[in-house]
């Protein structure tokens, strides 16, 4: 995966600093009550910690000094009481801080995926789609995480050591002076790892999108797989990958935990120094012991969050890294925004007129060179021509997955640039080469063209489009379920589904893209007397390449080098003998040249 594929912004728009600032504000303070009181619990539950190693002094004195079993037993039931309320409030907080976090998981969720619908074909043109499920998963739960992080550290590991310290300094404040003189060594060792502790993160993610990505093309492509017997490329391919990551975790293991050898040294010096001034101080100087356990009682105890605070940088640069994924995709500036706040689309004669329209995928590559035709409204009009001539193009712009650079397209008189894009779509029904369904039952694929449809309707829809029959011949009928993709059924049965799914939606405008090109001869024509219902009174622009599938056509213009060449019904067409009746030949030839599969087969 490419780290360019969506544009990162400015390095101080990403900087730690300011991605930590971005998620306090606008996510952190959604929930700022909540998080209140989790800091509040773990205030508590600090506050109990601090006190226990406080007791701990009057319990060595009580025993050793006073021998006042009384107060040892008075002792032991505070103790008690303060671990008991540390529980309560660690569990408070904890349970408290994960449904927070499970909010913002799934409000981040739901914007990338928003984000995603409001994104053109284009967006998606050079982009895997592995690398936004790794963006919406990594970056959504980076995000709660990070969060969290902050608040742990801040309400348990600060608190805590604020309180423990506190129990230091009271009990010997010299002492304590000299017990953190190992501070600034431990963060010059823990700023150097930072940096690279972000780099080797990144690659982290960029090669787990890299797994996911081979996964899934296997997986959707496992019949070319095992046609091709490719199991062996793939599977290098996979092992590549994931000894990429194993060395990119295995690196991570080392730097992140390359500073706990001086760190642990540093703070064995520092308790040594305490014991040994500590038992000076209790031999030589008759300081109780009870102060001198209580001492290092709270600093065994101010080891492990000292440790963690000094580490938070390290493991903030490495959890943001999914922070950043997460708003590079959804800072990028929508390429299909919702405008819904043009006027609808509204039809009176469902007519299509392209005039002098230009355009072009790439700068300097275009498509269309002033395409100019009209459909007249109820009637079928096919485009045919060489791949290459920009008859698909027009579709999507028809469609508006891309708009156009000159020109003007027009439905019922309306330019369609001037109208919502939610509305022009849902007066036009598409059925395309390429048919995808969606998982789940032969019904809920059906009901997509019209989700409140009754039962009656959707059977209605599929008698239309000759699909009710095969359907009833499955075991669940229309509960059946059609698998990822659909490939569970026939690629004809596949077809009719899509068609009846049209038909269900009941558009004034129809496009068909090569609807029966993939298909068998038996199943060709079913799907086109699916089609022939499906048309019926409708506007209808149909794209083909066997030619006699649209002979009975109301116009057929001829497209090459994006451009409309010829024009007219089939039989004027073939009486001028231009590039129509050129193409028709060619396939009678082809089809008489063309030998039986049998004899194919046994030659």
């Amino acid at each position: 995966m490419r780290d360019s594929v969506i544009p990162a912004g400015s390095d101080a728009h990403y900087s730690a600093g300011a991605l930590i600032r971005r998620l306090l504000a606008e996510q952190g303070l959604v929930h700022w009550k909540k998080y209140a009181v989790a800091f509040v619990l773990m205030a508590i539950a600090a506050g109990c910690t601090a006190l226990s190693a406080y007791l701990i002094g009057d319990v060595i004195n009580q025993a050793y000094v006073n021998h006042n079993l009384a107060g040892i037993i008075t002792l032991g039931f505070i103790t008690a009481a303060l671990f008991a309320g540390k529980g309560v409030a660690t569990y408070g907080h904890t349970v408290l801080l994960s449904y927070i976090g499970n909010r913002i998981v799934a409000d981040n969720q739901r914007r990338v995926f928003d984000k995603l619908l409001n994104e053109g074909l284009g967006f998606f043109a050079d982009r895997h789609s592995s690398e936004f499920i790794a963006r919406l998963t990594a970056g959504a739960a980076a995000a709660t995480q990070m969060i969290n992080l902050l608040i742990t550290s801040v309400g348990r590991d600060l608190l805590s050591l604020i309180g423990l310290v506190t129990v230091m300094v009271v009990q010997d404040p010299l002492m304590s002076f000299f017990s953190f003189v190992v501070a600034p060594p431990a963060f010059l060792v823990l700023r150097k790892l930072i940096r690279r502790i972000y780099s080797i993160a990144r690659s982290q993610f960029d090669g787990g999108a890299r797994i996911m990505e081979t996964m899934q093309e296997t997986l959707q492509g496992i019949r070319i797989v095992k046609a091709f017997t490719l199991e062996e490329t793939m599977r290098e391919r996979f092992d590549r990958n994931v000894a990429a990551v194993e060395r990119d975790a295995n690196k991570m293991a080392r730097v992140s935990a390359r500073a706990s050898p001086l760190m642990e040294t540093l703070g064995g010096c520092a308790i040594a120094i305490a014991i040994t001034y500590g038992g000076y101080r209790v031999i030589e100087t008759g300081a109780t012991p009870g102060q001198f356990f209580s001492f290092i009682t709270a600093f065994l105890l101010a080891y492990e969050p000292a440790k963690r605070l000094a580490r938070l940088n390290i493991q903030l640069n490495s959890g943001l890294v999914g922070v950043r994924v997460l708003f590079e995709i959804l800072d990028s500036p929508p390429t299909e925004a919702v405008d819904d706040q043009k006027p609808a689309l509204q039809i009176a004669a469902p007519s299509l007129e392209f005039s002098d329209v230009h355009f072009s995928y790439r700068s300097d590559e275009a498509v269309l060179h002033g395409m100019s035709f009209a459909a007249e409204a109820g009637k079928m009009t096919a485009l045919v021509g060489p791949s290459g001539g920009g008859k698909s193009t027009v579709l999507n712009l028809i469609l508006r997955f891309y708009d156009i650079e000159r020109g003007k397209i027009a439905i019922g008189g309306q330019d369609i640039s001037q109208v919502s894009r939610r509305s022009l779509r849902r007066h036009i029904a598409y059925v395309g080469q390429d048919v995808f369904l969606f998982r789940g039952t032969v019904r809920d694929n059906i009901a997509f063209g019209k989700p409140d449809a009754t039962d009656d309707e959707i059977a209605a829809a599929a008698k239309a489009a000759y699909a009710h029959d095969f359907i009833l011949g499955f075991p669940r009928g229309y509960d059946t379920p059609v698998g990822e993709h659909g490939l569970q059924l026939s690629g004809g049965q596949r077809q009719r589904i899509s068609i009846a799914r049209a038909l269900i939606k009941n558009a004034p405008i129809i496009l068909l893209d090569e609807a029966t090109a993939a298909l068998d001869s038996e199943s060709e024509l079913q799907v086109r007397e699916a089609m022939e219902h499906l048309c019926q009174g409708r506007t209808t622009l149909v794209i083909a390449h066997r030619l006699h599938t649209v002979a009975h056509a109301d116009r057929i213009h001829v497209i090459e080098d994006g451009a409309v060449v010829e024009s007219g019904r089939h039989d004027e067409l073939l009486r001028k003998g231009g590039r129509y009746a050129s193409f028709y030949r060619l396939q009678l030839k082809e089809q008489e040249l063309r030998p039986p599969l049998a004899a194919v087969a046994s030659s």
